[in-house]
């Protein structure tokens, strides 16, 4: 019982009439509401917000980037980006689906976890602009690598490769007439009413982000082919030539 906890979620509105005091009864012990619980190892905020989550994710990163950069003398570019993958990019994406539809802000401290192991990579200055470092890397920034896991949720959840309440939230759009849309492999959007919290649902995100997919992206059947497809088509989305220039 000592590892049970309750947190209510919803909209600041919402969450601010519900007494902090509140307790529930389960098997003859009284349970407290908190403010945040992890579940997963994801920290979860009765808004969503994630702030509690990416705090600690940047915490744990820089940790492990000053480490990273006391030993970058010592070992070969390739050897440090292995490094760097395993120690800092997995605590990025893990679960980054999740960040979908978070403000600007609350991305760009993600952001600047990345920028920073890219400078240490390349030993690169901080006055120095960072999207063509970036560009040269081959990295999708913060952003694109959240919009890149849930395509590739969606991918899966259409090719029976993921688990059914993943894939029964995708429903194929079916006009109303027959249009030259009703073979094009469009996913219907149901409605919501929040953006910050019905709008960044699995069921209404996905759909979304699939229906601005090229037609030939969403066609591929193959992961593999998918995967790669997907990256390059994201990649030259986020980077234009006055970007990297």
């Amino acid at each position: 019982m000592d590892k049970t906890e309750i947190i209510f979620i919803g909209t600041p509105a919402l969450t601010s009439n519900i007494s902090t005091s509140f307790t529930c009864e389960i098997a003859g012990s009284h349970i407290k509401t908190s403010t945040s619980v992890k579940n997963l190892g994801v920290i979860l905020d009765s808004t969503l917000s994630f702030q509690s989550h990416i705090k600690s994710v940047t915490k744990s990163a820089f940790f492990h980037l000053r480490r990273i950069a006391q030993l970058r003398p010592f070992i070969s570019t390739k050897d440090a980006e292995t490094v760097i993958h395993a120690f800092v990019s997995s605590r990025i994406d893990f679960c980054n689906a999740l960040f979908i539809g978070l403000p600007a802000s609350s991305i760009s401290r993600l952001q600047y976890i990345q920028n920073s192991a890219a400078r240490i990579l390349t030993h690169t200055k901080r006055s120095a602009h960072i999207t063509p470092i970036l560009y040269d890397l081959h990295w999708l920034p913060v952003a694109y690598r959240i919009k890149f896991k849930i395509l590739l949720l969606v991918f899966k959840s259409l090719n029976g490769l993921a688990p059914s309440y993943l894939c029964n939230m995708l429903v194929p759009y079916i006009p109303t007439r027959s249009l030259r849309s009703s073979d094009s492999g469009l996913l219907a959007v149901p409605r919501y009413r929040l953006s910050s919290m019905g709008g960044r649902s699995f069921s209404v995100i996905a759909p979304k982000l699939w229906n601005s997919l090229p037609r030939s992206l969403c066609s591929i059947t193959n992961i593999s082919e998918f995967k790669s497809l997907l990256k390059t088509h994201l990649f030259s989305e986020c980077y234009t030539s006055d970007l990297i220039n």
